[in-house]
């Protein structure tokens, strides 16, 4: 069952990171040049409560520069032991990414949530365009908790606050691969919209189980659906949304399978796919 094209959610990966460095204000720009939906984004926080956005919470030396230009040992600066200003003194985008040739390289650093939707904000209006929904990664794991990010029961009250002061809320799902992220937010906040995210076969029912109750969205690997598995989660009343899908062949295959969108890295290519 081929998914509607209406109300199909198209994800800009990171913004999107085949085009323009990850997570930065100016991919989240380019993607709304496009067909783009929702904007996909991984979050960490900084030493004064800010939310960033980072796929690592530390500094990745692929693709960041110290102050002075230095590139060692940043995969050992947690941001969470960093104001947002000193946030700002790394640049993450000048050197580009070797596995995103085509990626336009610019200097740029790891931006707050508020900026980006204020920036998003700005730009829809000026343009008369719908606002985006946002779809925002907790980035934790048990070994990082109290070293490079807060205890997760306050990275979840943080990510939530944050997206209820700046009006998104509504618009907003939290996903993660971390069960207990998802559960503190299910807990502190019933309310919020939440995707799991999955890199590995797995059955469903003991992925549930384990979690302990049904999210609205199930996300994995695009390799990983099947027909069977769309259907399960229709049944079970949940979307599907498989990452990371580049190639436009692969675009329209897993649209023909019947998934509720798509996370891409490529969002120019979705004007392609759509064409088809």
């Amino acid at each position: 069952m081929e998914s509607n094209s209406e109300s199909f959610d198209w994800q800009g990966h990171r913004g999107c990171r085949g085009h323009f460095p990850e997570n930065s204000v100016p991919a989240f720009l380019h993607a709304l040049e496009t067909p783009v939906t929702t904007l996909e984004m991984d979050a960490a926080i900084s030493k004064d409560g800010v939310v960033i956005l980072s796929h690592e919470p530390w500094f990745n030396p692929v693709i960041c520069r110290g102050p002075q230009g230095q590139d060692e040992g940043l995969e050992n600066i947690a941001i969470h032991d960093l104001t947002y200003e000193e946030i700002k003194q790394y640049d993450c985008g000048s050197w580009g990414n070797p596995r995103f040739p085509d990626q336009q390289a610019m200097s740029t650093y790891k931006p707050s949530l508020a900026d980006v939707v204020a920036a998003v904000n700005a730009y829809c209006d000026s343009i008369n365009r719908s606002y985006p929904g946002y779809n925002i990664e907790i980035k934790s794991s048990p070994e990082w908790d109290g070293k490079f990010t807060p205890a997760v029961d306050v990275f979840a009250s943080t990510l939530v606050q944050a997206c209820q002061d700046l009006g998104i809320l509504d618009q907003t799902t939290i996903q993660s691969f971390d069960l207990r992220a998802l559960r503190e937010v299910h807990r502190q906040y019933p309310e919020v919209k939440l995707s799991l995210l999955v890199e590995r076969p797995f059955d469903l029912t003991e992925l549930l189980e384990e979690l302990g109750f049904t999210p609205q969205v199930l996300s994995p690997y695009f390799h990983l659906v099947t027909p069977g598995l769309v259907t399960e989660c229709h049944n079970r009343g949940m979307q599907i949304l498989p990452w990371t899908v580049n190639e436009v062949a692969e675009m329209n295959a897993q649209r023909a399978l019947g998934v509720d969108g798509l996370i891409t890295d490529y969002v120019d290519r979705i004007a392609e796919a759509t064409s088809r």
